[in-house]
């Protein structure tokens, strides 16, 4: 029998960072057969993402003088994204129309749209990124409105950060439903084969042939392909 050990060599993890944004905003016309998200556009300048999952909440029932049973309810996904600046195709997302050229109308209906980043994974033994990365896919969200804040320039003179808080609407994983209804896929390039993981990099972040594109949650279980634990 196996003896539990702590403290391996090797085995020490940690995560930190966040890089390597993409937005992709929704088109229900989209003539990509694999999405109903535009190509996908780099978002530079990221400096915070936050994924906030609530709901779930416990709902004993009582019966014969006792907790008969837990029920709980249904769980959501929010967050909020802080950056420097965002795409262009970010604009309709945060309720900003193009009414002429380089002039926007705020208080515009707000867009839906996925993303996806990346954060990465170190170890006693490896460097951040070398022991791998996490990719992380947010489907069907959307942004509230957001505070605008400038200040006057001084002597120690800081970059202006943007902060969105992001709701979302969950999405079909498989047509059986064997799966719950899901707003967020992390990949762990730890698991995954570096067949399968290079696929879905070519899905999301393109290649000289292919446009980048947020494939939906059926999709990437195909394109990683079988999971390894080596």
């Amino acid at each position: 029998m196996a003896v539990l050990q702590w403290g391996l060599e090797g085995e020490k993890f940690i995560q930190a960072g966040v890089d390597r944004g993409v937005l992709y905003p929704y088109n229900p016309d989209s003539k990509n057969e694999n999405s109903k998200y535009c190509p996908g556009e780099a978002w530079n300048g990221l400096t915070s993402v936050s994924d906030s999952p609530s709901g779930a909440e416990s709902n004993k029932q009582w019966a014969d003088n006792g907790v008969y049973a837990n029920i709980r309810g249904a769980e959501e996904l929010g967050g909020s994204i802080e950056c420097f600046t965002f795409p262009d195709g970010f604009y309709e997302c945060n309720g900003m129309k193009e009414i002429g050229v380089g002039v926007y109308a705020t208080q515009q209906s707000r867009k839906t749209f996925g993303f996806s980043y990346r954060s990465l994974i170190g170890s006693d033994t490896q460097d951040l990124g070398v022991a791998g990365y996490k990719i992380y896919l947010i489907y069907g969200a959307t942004v509230s409105p957001s505070e605008e804040s400038h200040e006057t320039l001084n002597e120690s003179p800081e970059g202006e950060t943007m902060s969105f808080e992001y709701d979302t609407v969950p999405v079909v994983v498989d047509e059986a439903g064997t799966i719950k209804k899901t707003s967020r896929l992390i990949i762990d390039s730890r698991h995954t084969t570096a067949a399968g993981l290079t696929a879905l990099e070519n899905a999301l972040y393109g290649t000289e042939n292919t446009e980048p594109y947020l494939p939906m949650p059926a999709e990437v279980i195909t394109l990683c392909g079988v999971l390894s634990n080596g």
